[in-house]
């Protein structure tokens, strides 16, 4: 343009020549003013609307365009098209590259440019591509028409993106057993007016039984004897189809039992740690516009929760697919771009299948509330993860004739069934944390194992309140003079507020919380399903909460689990490992390896050592000492409890945390075994029941069966509360003198 403004005045000053006037004497012309106005360099500008591209900032790019093509075309039509294309292919990503640039007169510029189109299923489409810009107020402006998108769709085509998904990988426990699986199912239902007499209703409810591993007849009946005159349907489980078909003659001879098989991805047994393992569904609204950009189908089932969603992209493995332009009509033309699919990995599972069943069914059969958690004490590995009240995954598959009305039960139940405690639930943690307490107290130097105090039935040693021992309200005689040691095996809780308010007062302020930050309290474990945090009480976060300063009440309160603390049951679980493990925090892992059907690893993982609990080799001794004697001191709080499993070396406490005035308390055990067996790795166990009472006589039957369980290959011992083994009765109140806790 500076060359054309000079030319002009040249031609000028040869065409003016002077005129004569009448005095002859010549005109002289002034001077010519020159102006040079530069274009602006169209790359600039092409290079905006490419990155505009990147970042999806349609409203952007259209800020960009030309006048003329903002006239033809509104915003809104602008954003829709590139939105539907970005949608239709399954795009992932954009990256581009400037090739060059031409100024082709003083308004009319032009950029070469490649782009690189990342589709999910269809893989690379990568083009060639010219952008013509037109100046504009001395700005360069994108004359835009569809064929910058794609030449393909140059005359106003659409794209078609026809997707091949690979089968969905399975999901495995430790010792290679399906947990979740792709196969044939049969769904189970009853019509209680259609079952027959007396001898073919014995039949169909032993055969049920077994088929779907009901505690008992009885609690089959209890399902329908309410409306046994009916038609009403009383769902009962889905099955594998071999399963049912070594029994289906004798359910079809005695009728009330219906069924239908189906396609499905069966969670077997009704669920093994829904909560952990998750379940697949469609693809819910919220997160339609998510997946559709990541190459799914809009009928497409995906993992909502635990293993299934976190690793969702493994499990469903990379699609793959052509992508079509389309004719006006939306019918497939020429191929764009085709990519192969790439096969799923499975999951392998540090979970036993069989110890996870017995978890489950050892609080979920008795209907309690709460969570199991059981841990390799070595390494870290979760082998069970129990929640309670539980949920049938499979109701999720809405191609399961039980689904609809079975999910509709779950959700009128009430009590949070899809609520994962052992992970997310938190708890105040009561006496468990009195061996944080006992870590702390030793660490300090001030304190031994022999440390003697008289632990009484009230503490008074704050000024104007009393506490009391748990003893006082069971109106048990008073533990007297004791050691620190005897004082965790009896659970004392002056001794413990005395250690709180004593620590304290010689300014070890925070010698109780630090102790528990570095047993991992108030921070995430690393598990790889979703977790809480819980809440460590100590001065930062009392000021955050409540703008008060920390002080001794709060020393107090700690020292005995109580005050806000909040602790989750895994992290629980991680600190009894690490006590007796000799003091390492592993963190809990339930995937062991991430391989494929042709037994290419993708990913093993071994054990991950995050810490060490700041506790001396000695003093972590006199803690481990102290846990051992809460089972075979006969003053220990959790003696009576463990009288039938002397032949397993234990190592426990009981906790009873107090949770309101109108309410029970939360019952605790938490422990792990020092077996030192080569074929049988020791485990650490976390018990807790919601607001069932106290820890000694809730809290550590669960955890005697789960270890009876893992050492001997199911449940031996009945609790107090069962007719039977896996049958409720009424509880009865525990022998006189019992120890127990509050």
């Amino acid at each position: 343009m500076k060359r054309l403004a000079i030319s002009i005045l040249a031609v000028l000053l040869v065409s003016c020549t002077g005129r004569s006037g009448e005095s002859g004497a010549t005109q002289v012309l002034p001077d010519p003013l020159v102006l040079t106005n530069s274009a602006p360099d169209p790359e600039i500008t092409a290079r905006s609307f490419l990155e505009a591209w990147q970042a999806q900032d349609y409203a952007a790019m259209y800020r960009m365009l030309s006048p003329l093509t903002q006239d033809s075309l509104t915003e809104q039509a602008f954003i829709e098209r590139y939105d539907e294309v970005w949608r239709s292919a399954a795009l992932t990503g954009l990256d581009y590259e400037i090739l060059s640039a031409f100024v082709m007169n003083p308004r009319q510029a032009q950029v070469r440019f490649r782009s690189e189109l990342h589709s999910s299923a269809a893989g690379l489409i990568d083009r060639d591509l010219l952008m013509d810009l037109t100046l504009r107020d001395g700005a360069w402006t994108v004359a835009w028409s569809d064929g910058l998108i794609l030449p393909e769709l140059n005359k106003g085509q659409g794209l078609y993106l026809d997707v091949i998904t690979p089968t969905r990988a399975n999901i495995y426990d430790r010792n290679g057993l399906a947990i979740a699986a792709q196969t044939e199912a049969v769904a189970l239902w009853l019509v209680p007016n259609q079952i027959g007499d007396e001898d073919a209703e014995a039949t169909m409810l032993s055969t049920l039984r077994r088929l779907l591993d009901f505690p008992s007849d009885e609690s089959i009946q209890a399902l329908y004897e309410p409306i046994r005159d009916t038609d009403f349907r009383v769902n009962l489980g889905e099955v594998p189809l071999d399963s049912f078909q070594a029994v289906q003659d004798t359910l079809a001879a005695v009728g009330g039992v219906q069924w239908r098989t189906y396609d499905t991805r069966l969670y077997f047994e009704g669920g093994l740690a829904p909560h952990s393992v998750g379940y697949i569904s469609w693809i819910q609204q919220a997160d339609l516009q998510h997946y559709l950009a990541l190459g799914y189908r809009r009928d497409e089932y995906v993992g909502q929760i635990g293993l299934e969603s976190w690793f969702e992209p493994e499990l469903r493995g990379r699609p793959g697919g052509t992508l079509y332009a389309t004719d006006p009509l939306g019918r497939p033309q020429q191929p764009i771009a085709s990519q192969d699919s790439e096969p799923p990995y499975a999951v392998y599972t540090n979970l036993d299948r069989d110890l996870q069943r017995y978890a489950q069914q050892a609080i979920q059969d008795s209907g309690l509330t709460g969570a199991v958690v059981v841990l390799e004490r070595d390494t870290g590995a979760v082998l069970a993860l129990a929640s309670s009240p539980g949920f049938d995954p499979n109701l999720f598959d809405t191609n399961n004739p039980n689904s609809a009305s079975g999910l509709s039960e779950l959700f009128q139940q009430g009590n949070d069934p899809l609520l994962n405690r052992a992970t997310l639930g938190v708890y105040p943690t009561g006496s468990l944390f009195k061996m944080i307490t006992m870590a702390a107290a030793l660490e300090s130097g001030y304190y031994t194992p022999d440390t003697e105090y008289n632990c009484g039935l009230e503490f008074r040693e704050l000024t104007g309140v009393t506490l009391y021992d748990w003893r006082y309200e069971e109106e048990l005689p008073a533990a007297g003079e004791i050691t620190l040691t005897q004082g965790l095996e009896r659970s004392c809780n002056p001794y413990f507020f005395h250690i709180g308010l004593d620590l304290f007062n010689r300014g070890l302020e925070t010698a109780v919380p630090d102790m528990a930050r570095g047993f991992g309290l108030g921070a995430p474990t690393g598990i790889e399903i979703g977790e809480a945090s819980g809440l460590l009480p100590d001065p930062e976060s009392k000021l955050a909460l409540y703008g008060e300063p920390w002080n001794r009440t709060d020393s107090v309160m700690l020292s005995i689990g109580q005050s806000y603390l909040q602790a989750t049951p895994l992290q629980v679980a991680r600190f009894v490992a690490a006590i007796g493990n000799g003091g390492t925090l592993y963190r809990p892992q339930i995937v062991a390896r991430i391989e494929n059907a042709e037994g290419e690893v993708l990913s093993e993982f071994s054990p991950v050592a995050q810490g060490t609990l700041p506790v001396s080799p000695e003093n972590l001794a006199a803690i481990q000492a102290a846990m051992v004697g809460v089972i075979r001191d006969p003053r220990g709080t959790a003696y009576r409890s463990f009288l039938g499993i002397r032949d397993i070396n234990i190592a426990g406490k009981t906790g009873t945390a107090q949770t309101g005035e109108f309410t029970d308390p939360h019952a605790w055990f938490a422990g792990y075994t020092f077996e030192e067996r080569s074929d049988k790795p020791d485990i650490a166990v976390v018990v807790v029941l919601e607001h069932q009472g106290q820890g000694s006589e809730w809290a550590a039957p669960v955890f005697k069966r789960v270890v009876e369980a893992y050492f001997k290959g199911g449940p031996i011992s009945r609790y107090p509360w069962e007719a039977r083994i896996r049958v409720p009765a009424t509880p009865e109140p525990p022998p006189e003198g019992q120890g127990t806790e509050g």
